[in-house]
């Protein structure tokens, strides 16, 4: 059966809405990243942790490790979703669809993106990528993600959030949230971004616009996690583009 975690969607969307958008949107322009505080509750995050063991919400399971992705362990959620994941996918779209359009606009990129995440999924399936990619996460000791891109087809929607569901510290030591980014003629940067339970982070998913000399550049941005030393760590992705 098809389980969702006890927590009012209408206050997810309180709460997407109560954010600093204003304040967010200008880090995400000027460091590829924003962090959204105490997004969802810790009864959210426990219930969507628990999830992780119920074959019936998920389409798969992929293991690091056997494809060269790190350690650890991930599963995609199938359709439909869970309704908080579906409600996240949803609600926080209008406020990163408009920015996602100024970034193609400032990187001469034709594409635009239609004012709901439903149009936008109906784009996607229409062009075959109508695989679900709302994902959870699981890392135990030793485990970690290696520097990478979601990119899964044609269609690729260039934010990204995820929301850590364990509590740092208590669950878990280590596995720190970390991104690369990779300007022209110069080394990477790297930027480790901090997060306590039920925080979200909005993310580049593979560039943005930086304003240089000769006019805007793409600066290409990565995202992994640093090794978890002890403890188990799970992780809310959500992707906003489906898969081939």
């Amino acid at each position: 059966m098809n389980r969702t975690p006890a927590f009012d969607t209408t206050a997810l969307e309180q709460r997407l809405h109560a954010c600093d958008w204003t304040a967010a949107l200008g880090e995400l322009d000027t460091q590829g990243h924003a962090r959204l505080p105490s997004l969802l509750p810790p009864a959210a995050c426990r219930e969507l942790a628990a999830l992780y063991v119920d074959d019936a919400v998920f389409r798969s399971r992929v293991t690091m490790e056997r494809h060269g992705f790190g350690r650890g362990e991930y599963r995609y959620f199938a359709y439909p979703l869970p309704m908080l994941v579906e409600t996240l996918r949803r609600a926080a779209w209008p406020y990163l669809a408009p920015l996602a359009n100024r970034w193609n606009e400032a990187l001469s990129l034709a594409t635009r993106y239609p004012a709901t995440h439903t149009d936008y999924l109906a784009q996607c399936h229409a062009a075959g990528q109508w695989r679900s990619t709302p994902l959870l996460l699981q890392y135990g000791a030793d485990d970690y993600n290696c520097l990478h891109q979601d990119v899964y087809g044609e269609h690729v929607f260039p934010l990204q959030l995820a929301v850590l569901l364990s509590v740092p510290g208590v669950d878990f030591e280590g596995g720190e949230f970390v991104l690369t980014e990779q300007r022209p003629r110069m080394q990477s940067r790297v930027l480790v971004v901090p997060l306590q339970q039920g925080d979200a982070v909005v993310f580049a998913v593979n560039q943005r616009p930086v304003r240089g000399q000769r006019g805007n550049h793409g600066v290409r941005m990565r995202h992994g996690v640093s090794t978890v030393r002890t403890g188990r760590r799970h992780v809310l992705g959500v992707i906003f583009h489906d898969a081939e």
